[in-house]
């Protein structure tokens, strides 16, 4: 079982990754960063059993980023009744996702994109 283009996106995406395009072509791709060619290579050479975990992985983390775009409606609610809303509940969703984000990273074998970050906060002067 091959990845599709879609869930290919996806796992590019999900690693914090950036978009393959249509292929090795111009001064941006895989060719110039190490890491991307290893995503590469894992998403075209994984076995069987290795597929099936990552494809687990893009369910949970599809849920996931669903969550934290739904949770986008609740941000100008203070308090409803007798419901009142986590006001760290967008924080806490996108840290969660990230979490799942960097766990699909490592069992890939892989340091996170770019766009992820590695969780760190740096301050340059």
């Amino acid at each position: 079982m091959a990845f599709t283009s879609a869930q290919a996106a996806d796992i590019r995406r999900f690693c914090g990754y950036p978009a393959y395009g249509a292929g090795p072509a111009g001064f941006q791709g895989w060719r110039f960063f190490t890491a991307y060619g290893l995503l590469e290579f894992r998403i075209n050479n994984l076995s069987t059993d290795e597929e099936n975990v990552v494809s687990n992985y893009l369910v949970q983390l599809n849920v996931l980023e669903g969550a934290v775009t739904e949770s986008g409606e609740r941000l100008d609610t203070a308090q409803a009744s007798i419901w009142t809303r986590n006001p760290a509940e967008l924080r806490e969703r996108i840290a969660l996702f990230d979490t799942w984000r960097r766990r699909l990273c490592g069992f890939l074998g892989l340091p996170p994109g770019p766009a992820l970050g590695d969780g760190t906060l740096r301050v340059v002067v």
